[in-house]
């Protein structure tokens, strides 16, 4: 079965930095991307990251702030966020594709989902 499963969630300051992961199983992803869903909001993108030579995107709302990576050897990607607003409140979801990614990214993009972690913003 194809699983992917998010951590790191929490909450706190404005001001601060956290690191989600997320970990993987069942398959490879060629890409592997994050995206959140405030409440009573539209899911939206975040960050993704290709394998070998595949580059990252970065949604204007966070870029800047955020880095994306991942390790493939231990079937991990990571979201390292500085600088949190309470705009980035919000379910942040983990997601891949075995599909090529040759633009910035969106939702539908993506084929698999974890079940999401909940990032709160306290100001």
């Amino acid at each position: 079965q194809v699983n992917l499963k998010e951590s790191g969630g929490g909450l706190v300051q404005a001001g601060d930095s956290l690191r989600l992961a997320c970990t993987t199983s069942g398959r490879a992803f060629s890409w592997l991307g994050w995206l959140r869903q405030a409440p009573g909001a539209a899911r939206e993108f975040v960050a993704a990251i290709g394998g070998v030579s595949g580059g990252t995107y970065y949604g204007n709302s966070v870029e800047g702030r955020v880095t994306i990576s991942r390790n493939d050897g231990e079937n991990a990607m990571y979201l390292q966020m500085n600088s949190l607003k309470a705009e980035d409140t919000a379910t942040y979801y983990c997601a891949g594709t075995n599909s090529q990614i040759r633009r910035l990214p969106g939702p539908r993009d993506f084929d698999y989902w974890g079940q999401g972690t909940l990032v709160t913003v306290s100001s």
